[in-house]
């Protein structure tokens, strides 16, 4: 993904746009008051945007069994009881500030020592293990934009050039989340 990119919607346009695309959503933030997203044009790292996902009971922490176990449990179902089971998870738009904090982190910190992980290469993704496990077998999202910039370098100076899509609908782009509580406050 790019350092920058524009979600210049309110939470209610982005809904609808993705419902007439076909995907469910069951709970969106507000467009007004507290937790409402950013909007803007130039969306950085330590922006609140929105992300959409699987609104889990866990919040995305642990299930029992290995993926191989889930796979052959899958395999074995029959397609008659996998849609049924699809029908009961539940999707949400959610508001979420972009730029990794490490989950062992305890105290809030400035933005100059947090949020410097906003992307990943895929090949660090399909390597087992290393800090992206957890995140990317549980806690995964797609990313709402309307496009993003790409930069080109011409001498010293840096030229933007913004991609989006010809269709006019949003752009998604695969994600990953985690949640950190800080010490003595509930509500990070």
């Amino acid at each position: 993904m790019c350092g920058r990119y524009v979600l210049a919607l309110r939470p209610s346009q982005i809904r609808q746009m993705l419902e007439e695309d076909g995907l469910d959503i069951d709970d969106a933030p507000e467009d007004e008051g507290g937790g409402t997203p950013r909007n803007s044009y130039n969306f950085a790292p330590g922006y609140h945007g929105i992300v959409y996902r699987a609104n889990t009971p866990d919040g995305g922490a642990s299930h029992e069994g290995t993926s191989n176990e889930k796979q052959q449990h899958a395999e074995s179902t029959n397609s008659t009881e996998q849609a049924a089971s699809s029908k009961q998870v539940k999707y949400k738009l959610q508001s979420m500030k972009w730029g990794l904090i490490p989950s062992w982190t305890k105290r809030n910190t400035d933005y100059g020592s947090m949020l410097k992980t906003i992307n990943c290469r895929d090949d660090s993704l399909r390597s087992p293990g290393g800090m992206w496990a957890t995140m990317k077998a549980r806690k995964r999202c797609i990313v709402v934009a309307q496009g993003f910039y790409e930069w080109l370098k011409t001498g010293k100076a840096k030229l933007p050039h913004y991609v989006k899509r010809k269709d006019g609908h949003l752009m998604c782009f695969a994600g990953l989340w985690d949640c950190v509580q800080y010490e003595g406050n509930r509500n990070d």
